[in-house]
C-alpha cells in the first residue's frame, strides 16, 4: 500500500533549522512529484514547497520552467530535495508563523511548480509537528 511518513519535526527557538524527511512506500518515489504542506490550527492547509519526479525535472528544464515550488513565505529560508529514498526540506531561520504540522503528499508526475493545486496530491503522510517558539 502507498505510505508516505515524515520525521524530523520537534520545537526550536526562532532562527533554529529543522529536516524533515519523507520516507514513501508502495510505490516508486522518483515517478513522483511530492509536496510538503503545512496546516496551522484553524487555519487552512498550505503548499510550503513541491519538487517534481525525474521526468517532471526533464520536462520542466527543457520548457524553461522551475522544477520546484517555494511559498513566498519561506523562500531564502527552506530548501527541498530529494534522492531515492526520500523527501527532505531543510528549513533554516524558522520564525513563530512556520508552527505547523507539517506533512508530505505526492503528487502526479507533472504537477504544477508555477502554482500549486492541492487536489492534484492523492496520498498523504500523517504528519510531523513543527513548533518554533522561545
Amino acid at each position: 500500500q502507498v505510505q508516505l511518513v515524515e520525521s524530523g519535526g520537534g520545537l526550536v527557538q526562532p532562527g533554529g533549522s529543522l529536516r524533515l524527511s519523507c520516507a514513501a512506500s508502495g510505490f516508486t518515489l522518483d515517478y513522483y512529484s511530492i509536496g510538503w504542506f503545512r496546516q496551522a490550527p484553524g487555519k487552512e492547509r498550505e503548499a510550503v514547497s513541491c519538487i517534481s519526479s525525474s521526468e517532471g525535472r526533464r520536462y520542466y528544464l527543457e520548457h524553461g520552467k522551475n522544477s520546484t515550488y517555494y511559498a513566498e513565505s519561506v523562500k531564502g529560508r527552506f530548501t527541498i530535495s530529494r534522492d531515492k529514498a526520500r523527501v527532505y526540506l531543510q528549513m533554516n531561520n524558522l520564525k513563530p508563523e512556520d508552527t505547523a504540522v507539517y506533512y508530505c503528499a505526492r503528487g502526479p508526475w507533472l504537477a504544477g511548480m508555477d502554482s500549486v493545486r492541492i487536489d492534484e496530491y492523492d496520498a498523504w503522510g500523517q504528519g510531523t509537528q513543527v513548533t518554533v517558539s522561545s
